[in-house]
């Protein structure tokens, strides 16, 4: 909310702020960190997402299919980086030196500032001046939309992070497999994430975004016998492989559609608060489903995470197919009246 507040005073330096102050301190904490409260710090560090993923409206919309695109696989791209980083530095830097390398990158957004010219969004906003950019306001006044976006999130979340994080603890404790291939398994399911998510994001402009975000959900459910019941490693690898290109190929259309089905006036606060929030109710999956794990399977991860899949998957589908889809609505404006979808000029938001 800080960072993406209000837009049409800040402009491009609260997302430049974010960027910074969460790269200073991840490189300011890493020395006295204690390890158990290290995911704690991944809030300050994730700060900035909320004002970067309003600043989809700076774009053209003829590039807003590369802009799926791009912002729907630099999760996966980043996943990959770090692997590589970790297998090549880890034992050299530990775990602290890492965490500050995994901070530095956020201070390019420095030298984007200096590329990325203002948001049409913005400079209308500073020739008119009659908005109120209130934000608190500005969310009360479309609460049914915003709660359907914390939802909807809820749902991805628990998609992404119910199929990823303890996949690589269930490789290693239920099948005992040694870190290197993990490693190799992991680069593997995350290559499969980034062709899927380029795939759907694609499709999405032609097939509508609740539809690629359906058909990739439900498709995640017939891997599962591959993805979590194989014996061997290249078959896991082959069932991860297309798992996360369903997971990520629903998740690539997120960021445009995000964007459309938020309010002009507040779309740079909307879609990234939405997102936060529903990351936070869904953050205590992979705790939720360790317990299960322990507690009812006597360590076997394979039904809990495939039941994981079953769930969340049509909860995404259900909550897609429910709500609305403006594909085609103009990010560049912040006046709700012109940003109708293409199709049918009904009223967009509520």
């Amino acid at each position: 909310m800080l960072f993406g507040g209000n837009p049409n005073r800040a402009s491009r330096l609260s997302w430049v702020l974010g960027s910074s102050l969460a790269a200073v301190a991840g490189i300011l904490i890493a020395p006295t960190l204690q390890l158990s409260v290290a995911p704690l710090t991944l809030l300050v560090i994730n700060a900035y997402a909320a004002a970067i993923i309003g600043r989809l409206r700076s774009l053209p919309y003829t590039f807003l299919g590369a802009a799926i695109i791009g912002l729907g696989s630099s999760y996966v791209v980043g996943y990959l980086l770090a692997a590589v980083v970790y297998g090549t530095l880890f034992r050299f830097l530990g775990w602290r030196g890492m965490f500050v390398v995994g901070a530095l990158p956020a201070f390019l957004v420095i030298y984007i500032r200096t590329k990325v010219d203002e948001s049409p969004a913005w400079l209308q906003g500073r020739v008119t001046k009659k908005q109120d950019t209130r934000v608190g306001k500005g969310i009360l006044a479309y609460l049914g939309s915003f709660l359907f976006l914390i939802l909807l999130m809820f749902a991805f979340n628990s998609f992404s992070h119910g199929t990823q994080d303890l996949y690589p603890t269930f490789l290693q404790k239920n099948h005992g497999f040694s870190p290197g291939t993990v490693g190799t398994i992991a680069i593997i399911y995350n290559i499969g994430a980034l062709l899927g998510g380029i795939t759907f994001g694609s499709w999405s402009e032609r097939l509508g975004r609740r539809r690629a975000i359906i058909i990739a959900a439900l498709l995640a459910i017939p891997v599962i016998p591959l993805w979590a019941y194989s014996h061997t490693a290249p078959m896991l690898a082959l069932g991860g492989f297309l798992m996360q290109f369903m997971v990520q190929g629903a998740w690539g259309v997120i960021p445009a559609h995000l964007n459309e089905l938020s309010p002009p006036a507040v779309r740079a606060t909307f879609p990234g608060l939405a997102y936060q929030l529903g990351n936070l109710f869904a953050s205590r999956n992979s705790v939720i489903q360790a317990k299960l794990v322990e507690q009812h399977f006597g360590g076997n991860y394979a039904p809990v995470l495939a039941w994981t899949v079953v769930l969340v998957a049509t909860l995404v589908a259900v909550i897609s197919f429910s709500g609305k889809e403006i594909k085609g609505a103009d990010l560049s404006t912040t006046s709700a009246g012109s940003a109708n979808a293409k199709e049918g000029g009904a009223p967009a938001y509520s």
